[in-house]
């Protein structure tokens, strides 16, 4: 006989009789615990494995890890259902699953018993204190909740921590997002997912922080529904204030309470409802980050974006049902990306398409693909399934200045805006432009994804812009598009500048309130290109929108370095597009010549001849009605770029030999060495290597005359032509000196677009001197860069190249 409070190891060769013995004299929580733990034991010795963690236990119940642990650890008795699972995960026989059941049961009376005892000899506040009362205030959980695996493990893990802490003082954790984004979703679904964690009651407020019907709740009038829900009778309630948080707080002491706080206004509002014991958690939620809980509290945060495509798509599949978004594919592409990830646009959108089921998906995506009407479509006929309305509470808790800035935020073009941008678009200084950018962020109206960067959701955005126009003139939402595109110009130039030293074609006055990004050297300035080059096409086109010729000309101008350093072909011929049409307008000829020549070279590269030579055709007319003699030589130094690319070698000599003449006459040393070097290129191609040879040195020896930010891109094409010269007369290692050299500016000079082609002449050196294997590897990278580069005919040749060695 096996005296109550001890036990015997069970081993995973004696029969069941030893565990159902056991499980007989079980009398506390703390007997039921240990029995599991040696079960738990016992089944890593009957796979010859270790124990199964808590994080596996986990991964096959589906419960957390820390519900778990206080199974095994005596802190909490498992629910029945849960007791009988985790008994099968642990492999138990059907007798001892049965006398379990019944230990587990014999717990549970007992703990109610002594449960009963306590709650009538505790002292309540006075006359009026129910005994016994335990608050179950949850709203029930959001059936339709989908995804948030990581939002949810992170509320896990916080619980966890605290649990292991064991501090004295509550977890307290602040769920923050935008309007519509879920967060009291997220909150009663972990809340209810564990349940098991709070035997003794949970407690829940709608604060009304953010809410149609006026003011937020008070602190006051949410402690006292706290303390009737604990079973306080309305006459026992003290009548002042803070003797009733006190007695709220006296009353949470010791219990294993939830607290949810919903939509909460701010720190203060939340502060004073916060329990004492470590016993108790606290879930928030708030479209405000509550940064005064976190820094005073120690709260942990949980910031809430936008689900990702499949998670929105799972979420309307789970409102309208997979046969129906199956039917119109396409559609249901359409709408989710109008619903931008947000769950209430796509649970409205999911209302819409219920209620008028004899409609098509593609109607109700066609209604609501329009910009200008879309928040209108997403407006179910309710206040809280009326996006615009639920969007409209964030903007009544802004002082005059944030909603200022909110609206006028709405109508910058691009994805996102940096500080200097921001500061042009309100005309205030960057010091007054962070602080707003800053409060408007703390209230989930901006997010900053990057250092100093901003961006607001898409249907934000939309709803930023409406205010924009209801709260400000037409003249001073044009006057701020100006100067935000007279930021971008004027940035975009300095940096062009860098990049390629020389002039820009800029009035001499900025706009009023314009502030530009300061650049000091051509790595700042390709970083910022990298960063604003979407914001710069975006503001292109906005200037073409209204009329503003001379942005449209400056950008496209701004951008080319930038462009043919990172091989952005397709922008290219897009924004010189617009410069050829807004140059028509421009007072200046040379402009309109350099506007064709310039959209010729972009076709060329990317391989429209006919468009190319017409374009540099009329570039040659307009600049010899002018008698421009310099444009005339760039013109014919593109003519023969375009007629190479399409293979004639002969022609394209031509016009390199016409361009060097002309930059001779100048005496412009650049252009002359880099017109040398077109010759020479040309001549090695069609195979006169000792003139191609003297025509490359001569460039080289011009270049190396000049300052060495001047002349770098130049040298490197002609190091490249020379290192292809030396290939052809089979001089290897010298050849592959010349290409290291050229390679190497190109890295150091950011110039992408030349990189792989200069790989691939490495790589057929190499393999002329049988290397196979360093030139498939040259080859590789090679192709990895053009594929990148979206240069899908060089990425196929190489491909090719490969395959065939490969056999």
């Amino acid at each position: 006989m096996v005296e109550p409070g001890t036990r015997q190891q069970l081993d995973p060769g004696r029969p069941d009789s030893l565990l159902v013995s056991a499980a007989s004299t079980v009398a506390t929580l703390e007997d039921l615990a240990a029995l599991l733990r040696d079960l738990r034991r016992r089944h890593a010795r009957r796979r010859r494995d270790s124990h199964l963690t808590y994080r596996e236990l986990a991964a096959k119940t589906g419960w957390s890890q820390t519900a778990i642990a206080e199974y095994f650890t005596a802190r909490t008795l498992p629910p029945t259902d849960r007791f009988d699972a985790l008994l099968e995960v642990l492999g138990v026989s059907p007798a001892e699953q049965r006398a379990l059941a019944t230990a587990r049961d014999r717990v549970e009376e007992d703990n109610r018993r002594i449960g009963a005892r306590r709650t009538a000899r505790r002292p309540g506040p006075g006359r009026g204190l129910a005994s016994g009362v335990a608050a179950h205030q949850l709203p029930a959980a959001p059936r339709m909740f989908t995804g948030r695996t990581r939002e949810l493990d992170c509320l896990d893990a916080a619980l966890d921590e605290r649990s292991r802490a064991a501090d004295g003082t509550p977890l307290v954790c602040a769920i923050g997002g935008m309007g519509g984004i879920g967060k009291t979703w997220l909150a009663l679904h972990w809340a209810h997912r564990n349940l098991d964690r709070f035997p003794d009651g949970q407690l829940y407020v709608d604060l009304r922080g953010f809410d149609p019907a006026g003011e937020p709740m008070t602190p006051a009038a949410a402690v006292r529904g706290f303390l009737e829900a604990l079973g306080v009778a309305p006459s026992a309630i003290p009548a002042a204030h803070d003797a009733q948080f006190g007695l709220y707080r006296s009353l949470l002491t010791g219990r294993r309470m939830l607290v949810v706080l919903d939509n909460a206004c701010d720190t203060a509002q939340v502060a004073p409802l916060l329990p004492g014991h470590e016993t108790c958690t606290v879930l928030i939620t708030s479209r405000r980050q509550l940064v005064g809980l976190i820094a005073t509290r120690g709260a942990s945060s949980v910031a809430l974006d936008v689900l990702p495509g499949d998670e929105a798509r799972q979420l309307l599949a789970r409102h309208l049902g997979r046969a129906r978004l199956d039917a119109e594919p396409q559609a249901t592409e359409a709408l989710l990306a109008c619903c931008a990830g947000l769950p209430l646009a796509v649970g409205i959108v999911a209302a819409r398409a219920t209620i008028h089921s004899h409609l098509s998906l593609g109607a109700l995506a066609a209604e609501l693909g329009e910009d200008a009407h879309r928040l209108d479509g997403l407006d179910a006929g309710e206040p809280q399934a009326d996006l615009r309305g639920v969007l409209s509470w964030s903007g009544r808790a802004l002082s005059p200045d944030a909603a200022r800035a909110f609206g006028l935020l709405g109508i910058a073009p691009g994805p996102d805006l940096g500080e200097a941008a921001a500061a042009s678009l309100l005309a205030l200084p960057p010091a007054k432009a962070r602080t707003l950018l800053r409060m408007l962020e703390q209230s989930s109206l901006l997010h900053r994804h990057a250092p100093e960067r901003y961006r607001m959701h898409d249907l934000l955005r939309l709803h930023a812009a409406e205010q924009a126009d209801a709260q400000h003139a037409p003249a001073e939402v044009r006057a701020a598009q100006r100067r935000l595109t007279d930021c971008y110009v004027r940035t975009a130039c300095a940096g062009a500048q860098l990049l390629a030293d020389r002039p820009a074609p800029l009035p001499a006055e900025p706009v009023d309130g314009s502030v530009t990004h300061p650049l000091t050297d051509p790595a700042s300035a390709m970083a910022w290109f990298d960063t604003e080059h979407t914001n710069l096409l975006a503001a292109q086109q906005s200037a073409r929108r209204h009329g503003w010729d001379g942005p449209v000309y400056h950008l496209a101008w701004a951008l080319d370095p930038y462009h043919r350093r990172r091989g952005h072909l397709e922008d290219q011929a897009t924004v010189w597009q617009l410069a050829v049409t807004s140059a028509q307008r421009l007072p200046d000829q040379a402009l309109r010549v350099q506007a064709h020549q310039m959209l010729g070279d972009a076709y060329a590269q990317l391989g429209k001849t006919a468009d190319a030579l017409q374009s540099l055709h009329e570039a040659l007319a307009l600049a010899e009605q002018s008698d421009d003699v310099s444009s005339r030589g760039e013109i014919h130094h593109s003519l023969g770029g375009t007629w190479e690319r399409h293979g004639d070698h002969r022609r394209a000599l031509e016009h390199a030999r016409r361009a060097l003449l002309i930059f001779e006459k100048l005496d412009d040393t650049y252009r002359q060495a880099r017109a040398l070097n077109g010759v020479g290129w040309l001549q090695a191609r069609l195979g006169d290597c000792a003139e191609a040879r003297a025509n490359c040195q001569a460039a080289l020896t011009l270049l190396r005359r000049l300052p060495v930010d001047d002349r770098r891109v130049g040298e490197s094409d002609v190091l490249d032509s020379l290192g292809f010269i030396a290939h052809r007369l089979c001089e290897y290692e010298r050849a592959l000196e010349y290409y290291g050299q050229a390679l190497a500016i190109c890295r150091a000079q950011g110039h992408s677009y030349l990189e792989p082609d200069i790989l691939q002449h490495i790589a057929e050196t190499q393999f002329a001197q049988r290397r196979v294997d360093q030139a498939l590897d040259t080859w590789r990278r090679a192709h990895e860069l053009y594929a990148a580069q979206h240069r899908l005919t060089d990425a196929s040749r190489v491909q090719r190249q490969l395959d065939a060695l490969a056999v």
